[in-house]
């Protein structure tokens, strides 16, 4: 019969697992992640309006591009190409409707004349 000994360690044996108990700022960085997802959103959806208000409604949808790329880029978006194009995109649908005002007096355009 032999016996062996086991190595020693300087830790404290416990019966119980050791857990890791949550960090705080793990609630943090979601919801970080998740604004920033809401900003990217933001950004995306103020191009597309910007876009399709050059076409269509571009007294309500210039103002709301507007006013989506703004908020897009204040809470830090990553995509910011997208949310400038949609700010850019946005005054040119005002300039638009500017333009289509001094031309013939009327908030909309038609293809015939």
């Amino acid at each position: 019969m032999q016996l062996t000994a086991e190595p020693r360690t300087t830790e404290p044996r416990t019966t119980e697992p050791r857990t890791e108990e949550p960090h705080a700022a793990e609630p943090q960085t979601q919801a970080r992640s998740a604004g920033r997802r809401d900003a990217d959103g933001m950004a995306v959806a103020s191009f597309v309006l910007g876009l399709v208000g050059l076409l269509v409604m571009n007294v309500f949808l210039g103002p709301v591009s507007i006013v989506l790329a703004s908020v897009a880029l204040w809470r830090g978006t990553e995509r910011r190409g997208r949310a400038f194009l949609g700010l850019g995109l946005g005054v040119a649908d005002l300039v638009v409707l500017g333009a289509l005002i001094a031309a013939d007096g009327t908030m909309s355009w038609s293809i015939t004349g």
